[in-house]
């Protein structure tokens, strides 16, 4: 009985290995890896000689329906797959819309609110942080109930605009000891950044360049430390998201004889720009924690191979160019970019072709290692018996990006003009063709929420 699709004659490249094959899909499943001939006949067979066939790529950090993105999960889920992104992590938060001006709502609400926003609408498949935004003790009560939803990890931020105080986050991680869950930290030390803010205010230093000054790394790496501290009390696992500089990634390092319990990630800008990106781009790039020096870009390299920093994300917020730039100073411009569609490129164009890495340090980065870190076993390979998650990418073809080919609502691209070497041809999710060479091939309501285990963390310090 034939197979539903063979694609047939392609390079596979998984985070291990690069080898010839084709890969056969049933029933929103990978049945087999192997040679043409030794797979069964398929109702539809597609050549992918010449290109790599890589599992979904992943992205576990986005801003998706809410006051940090005009996307909806049908745009953001469109960009994503363009991108080769066939699974996002958006988060659900306390504050309705994450707006800090409506009232607080609880952590089970918020993350229903959001699957409510994705229903119907996402393209790709998608699962939620909770995001922990409100100093009440009460969510406490609500961690056990969002691990049986498939909600598994929770983002609290030390400073910003929804801070949470240490003495929540340290009885959080209390918790999350218990029942193993992941604590997400978004880490800057908000008296220190906030103080300085004030003083270049004060100054009328408001030009985008001084973005970086407000919230140094210093006070990134203060706030990782001290919240590090308090997961190892309660044998709690870490994670530092969109970590920015080698000053915070040398706070990981040193905690990573643990092994098993601290984890990070670094974003795609951060391994591209440094902080002189503000004198050509003004506020279009300015995104929290900033851009760095060009030294800390290099620390980003080293501490991904060296395992201190375990994945990479986008941080994907989405604005219209207006909030960006129709300011006068850069605190009053929006943070954040969107990235969904280019991440996986221009990470490629710049690591692979540039840097020389293989093509499976990025599959580790930006596919099982998310689905490892983040309770996702039928994600991030190409194992018979897991979802049917697969992007073939043509190694060869050279482009300009354009904000005009966005998917998303953004009207701009950080990456505005850059040439880049590596394209997504094709994108599946659970079998099915998503994407094909610039048109959607499904309905916005493809996508699923996918309900995520507590992740077991090996321990990488052996």
């Amino acid at each position: 009985m034939p197979v539903n699709t063979v694609i047939a004659g392609g390079t596979v490249v998984t985070a291990d290995d690069i080898f010839e094959a084709s890969v056969a899909i049933d029933n929103e499943e990978i049945v087999a890896v192997g040679s043409r001939e030794s797979l069964p006949e398929a109702e539809e067979e597609i050549d992918a000689s010449g290109k790599y066939v890589m599992p979904g790529l992943m992205d576990a950090q986005t801003h998706v329906h809410d006051r940090s993105s005009i996307d909806t999960h049908e745009t953001a889920g469109k960009a994503a797959a363009a991108g080769g992104i066939t699974t996002y992590m958006d988060f659900s938060w306390m504050y309705v819309d994450h707006q800090p001006h409506k009232s607080p709502q609880s952590l089970m609400e918020g993350i229903r609110a959001k699957q409510e926003k994705a229903e119907g609408k996402a393209v790709v498949d998608y699962a939620l942080h909770g995001g922990i935004t409100d100093d009440q003790e009460g969510v406490l009560d609500e961690l056990e109930d969002a691990h049986e939803a498939g909600v598994t990890s929770f983002k609290m931020f030390t400073g910003g605009t929804f801070p949470v105080g240490y003495g929540l986050i340290n009885l959080v991680m209390e918790r999350l000891g218990e029942l193993g869950g992941v604590g997400v930290f978004h880490t800057e030390e908000a008296d220190v950044c906030d103080r300085l803010l004030e003083r270049l205010k004060a100054e009328g230093k408001g030009e985008p360049k001084y973005f970086a000054d407000s919230r140094p790394d210093y006070a990134e790496a203060m706030a990782a430390d001290t919240v590090i501290r308090s997961a190892q009390a309660h044998d709690a696992k870490y994670f530092g998201i969109h970590t920015t500089s080698r000053a915070a990634a040398e706070v990981i390092e040193g905690y990573r004889d643990d092994g098993s319990l601290v984890r990070g990630e670094t974003c795609t800008h951060y391994l591209i720009y440094d902080k002189s990106e503000f004198d050509r781009r003004g506020n279009l790039v300015k995104i929290a924690p900033p851009l760095r020096e060009a030294d800390d870009v290099e620390a980003m390299y080293e501490h991904l191979e060296d395992g201190t920093l375990d994945l990479i994300s986008t941080d994907h917020c989405s604005y219209p160019r207006t909030e960006k730039e129709d300011v006068e100073n850069f605190w009053e411009s929006t943070s954040g970019a969107n990235q969904l569609q280019t991440s996986v490129p221009v990470f490629y164009d710049e690591a692979v072709n540039k840097r020389g890495y293989s093509p499976t340090f990025l599959v580790e980065k930006m596919s099982r290692g998310i689905a490892d870190t983040y309770g996702m076993p039928n994600k991030g390979t190409l194992d018979p018996g897991t979802d049917a998650d697969i992007v073939v990418f043509d190694p060869e073809e050279t482009y300009e990006i354009d904000p005009a080919d966005n998917f998303s609502k953004a009207d701009f691209s950080v990456y505005e003009s850059r040439e880049v070497t590596g394209k997504v041809k094709k994108t599946f999710v659970r079998g099915e063709l998503v994407y094909d060479d610039g048109e959607i091939h499904v309905d916005p309501g493809y996508g699923d929420f996918v309900a995520r285990e507590v992740p077991n963390w090996s321990d990488k310090s052996e």
